[in-house]
């Protein structure tokens, strides 16, 4: 049942799923505890091609998100954006909300790898930074950055583009 898309109209072909992860902006990442508790975080990533995708946190080791990934590293991204809601003709519950999801399921691994880390703060930059910024060259907080890979084994998406009736 795991990434079984059940309401086939909603269905988007995988390559249109990709391209979606690649344009949005957070990834809602779910891990679970030892103790079977799901924990949901936004995180900022950086998706470029293929079924790699990267996440960062801070330098905090003793986060329920780092101690969840030390002991499970199976995780699940979500990936949305939420569009216009279209009322309903007659009835409330007749309304359509407009909306496009990807939902990625995979195994995680920390990344020590300075140069990995650098091309992942030039991507990041890129994503979501202004052009015009001008900055020094190099990453001096580099050792207080934890950057993870996520493996990506199974990738889904839905899309609803309002009323149909």
């Amino acid at each position: 049942m795991r990434g079984e898309i059940h309401n086939k109209k909603r269905e988007i072909p995988e390559e249109e799923v990709y391209h979606f992860l690649k344009m949005g902006r957070v990834a809602h990442v779910a891990t679970v505890d030892e103790e079977g508790f799901p924990y949901v975080i936004p995180l900022v990533y950086v998706y470029e091609q293929g079924t790699k995708l990267y996440l960062h946190i801070g330098n905090l080791r003793e986060s329920q998100f780092w101690s969840n990934i030390e002991k499970n590293p199976r995780i699940c991204i979500e990936v949305s954006e939420m569009g216009d809601l279209h009322p309903g003709k007659k009835y409330a519950c007749q309304s359509a909300l407009v909306y496009q999801s990807a939902v990625v399921f995979g195994n995680v691994n920390h990344i020590k790898d300075d140069a990995k880390k650098e091309w992942f703060f030039d991507r990041l930059l890129e994503k979501y930074g202004d052009p015009e910024w001008s900055f020094a060259k190099g990453y001096p907080a580099l050792s207080k950055i934890e950057l993870f890979e996520v493996e990506i084994e199974k990738i889904t998406g839905k899309r609803n583009e309002g009323l149909s009736h």
